[in-house]
């Protein structure tokens, strides 16, 4: 089991975003966690200004809905590995969209940009505990077995 912290961010009267470090791609990011998000998704425009080409991404006829539109194409993407703090995973696939509405919001309020959403995949396949009052995530180390 590991625990990793977070931070709650106040969003301008709109809520809450739970922010966590990540690093992927040997870098090191912001990432939002999302209990909302059935999968993990990565900011196109992100992945290819630190180096990414378009090749590296593998088309889909998968229509994505939620942030903020009904018909957003995603591709997806096959990383080495993704790291929160002490907890790490290998060779797992995300998908791939344009969030730059998102971090259009988050610039205007100050905020740093986020590379993507940490979405349900990881959080249920890790048996993810959320503790608001500790401000802290906490992810099994190894993956659960598939419910049926």
């Amino acid at each position: 089991m590991h625990i990793i912290p977070f931070e709650i961010i106040n969003i301008e009267n709109e809520g809450y975003h739970i922010v966590l470090d990540i690093e992927l791609l040997d870098s090191k990011y912001k990432i939002v966690l999302d209990t909302g998000a059935s999968k993990t998704v990565l900011d196109k425009h992100t992945l290819l200004n630190i180096g990414l080409k378009e090749e590296d991404f593998t088309s889909t006829d998968i229509l994505s809905t939620g942030l903020g539109t009904n018909e957003m194409k995603s591709e997806m993407l096959d990383l080495k590995s993704i790291s929160l703090g002490t907890w790490s995973i290998k060779n797992i696939t995300v998908a791939v969209l344009d969030l730059s509405a998102i971090n259009y919001a988050y610039n205007h309020m100050n905020l740093e940009p986020v590379i993507g959403v940490l979405g349900g995949d990881i959080l249920t396949q890790y048996g993810a505990i959320i503790n608001y009052k500790k401000k802290t995530l906490q992810l099994n180390t190894r993956r659960a077995k598939k419910q049926s």
